[in-house]
């Protein structure tokens, strides 16, 4: 019941987007044309002159029907699971057999993933901030390119030449790197910059990692601290935290992929910013498949737990800027739900929060006081990394850096 009433507190949310009335930040909403984020129009817009925001994410199915389309790209995705050299053989047939569930799993979350509806309120209250704290670099038009859903990174490389960008910044939604996530977003933005953009109109960089900035950190800490105080006082103390991010398949950890240390990297801040007033682990959610994942596993841990007799947990979703079916569904109902255990509980996302977007402005802001230059840890790639894909993508965003732009 307790998951069950989250679920319709936070399904509530995204019809009503309570944080657009809150005072502060967001109670700022510029009127945008309609040609925003990437929806097609008759309206023609100038951006050449400012900088495009572009948020990269992975997406979720807005419908039902469209989640066969949306499994089928993902498993079609050799970055984020990699399934030998039958992959274009097994990832058509593993989607097929896999959506009649996952259809079902959105039905019982509103009939579709809100992420779309999160990334663009967030992409759009960041630009009208970063408008107003660095306006040297304004007007910022936001972007949404998903990996997997509409709108598809294509579709959006497509807009953003129609709107005539010539300056842009991929910023990753991932606060932490993977090679499965961002590295997959910037492979995609690589070869379709390629197909699309030959003359190189639009000048690229990268925002591609952020796990420790203290405005993120500080909103996971706030959102624990809110959760915490719904515990009784004499108990707050012993509530276990449970910080819950997607797994890897161990064969993408072992290649070297940075994810998980930067994962405990952002578990690591936020704890000292609450005081390690917890005890806490860091566990891992939503495996796929028979091949050896990266673990502890979250439901898993659950169980085991409850089995020891501790009864008070609090999942955080780490690795997440906003609710989508692993946080409404697999965590909420599944794991929460059915424990049916009143003191299993999870922190709220990070949504529309106010010091949440603050904090993405301000990421954007010091990446284009810095000449637009990207994370010297992009350019390193695994130490058993063998991908073409991966050695040319960073190869152009290199490129990119080092010609020079307006903004530099």
């Amino acid at each position: 019941m307790a998951a069950r009433t989250a679920l319709t507190r936070r399904c509530a949310a995204l019809t009503s987007f309570r944080a657009l009335s809150s005072p502060g930040i967001l109670s700022h909403s510029r009127h945008l044309p309609r040609r925003f984020l990437a929806t097609p129009s008759d309206q023609s817009t100038d951006a050449s002159n400012g900088t495009a925001i572009v948020m990269l994410n992975m997406g979720g199915p807005g419908t039902t029907d469209e989640v066969g389309d949306f499994l089928s790209r993902l498993f079609m995705d050799k970055d984020l699971i990699p399934l030998g050299p039958l992959q274009k053989y097994l990832g058509p047939l593993i989607s097929r057999r896999r959506t009649p569930k996952i259809q079902h799993q959105y039905s019982e979350i509103g009939g579709g993933s809100p992420i779309r509806k999160w990334t663009e309120l967030q992409a759009r209250e960041a630009c009208n901030l970063l408008d107003r704290i660095h306006p040297s670099t304004a007007p910022h038009t936001p972007y949404v390119a998903f990996r997997y859903a509409n709108p598809l990174t294509e579709d959006t490389v497509k807009q953003m030449l129609a709107d005539g960008v010539s300056r842009a910044v991929a910023f990753t939604q991932y606060p932490q790197y993977s090679c499965s996530t961002t590295g997959s977003s910037l492979n995609e933005l690589w070869r379709l910059s390629k197909k699309f953009d030959p003359e190189n109109k639009i000048k690229w960089s990268v925002i591609d990692r952020w796990p420790t900035h203290p405005g993120l950190v500080e909103v996971f800490a706030r959102h624990i601290e809110e959760s915490l105080a719904t515990y009784p006082a004499g108990e707050r103390e012993k509530v276990v935290l449970l910080f819950s991010a997607h797994s890897l398949p161990m064969s993408v950890v072992n290649r070297g992929d940075p994810y998980p240390a930067e994962v405990a990297a952002t578990v690591w801040a936020v704890m000292q910013r609450l005081k390690f007033s917890n005890p806490y682990r860091l566990v891992w959610q939503s495996q796929v498949g028979p091949s050896a994942w990266l673990g502890a596993q979250t439901a898993t841990t659950v169980e085991e737990y409850i089995k020891k007799g501790l009864t008070n947990l609090l999942l955080i979703p780490i690795a997440f800027t906003s609710d989508h079916i692993e946080t409404l569904y697999e965590l909420d109902l599944e794991i929460i739900g059915e424990s049916k255990q009143p003191g299993i509980k999870r922190a709220e996302s990070l949504n529309g929060d106010p010091i949440f977007i603050r904090a993405l402005a301000d990421i954007a802001k010091a990446h284009l006081e810095g000449g637009g230059r990207t994370s010297p840890q992009l350019f390193l790639r695994c130490p058993k990394c063998t991908s073409e894909r991966c050695r040319e993508q960073k190869a152009f965003f290199r490129r990119q850096q080092e010609e020079p732009t307006a903004a530099s």
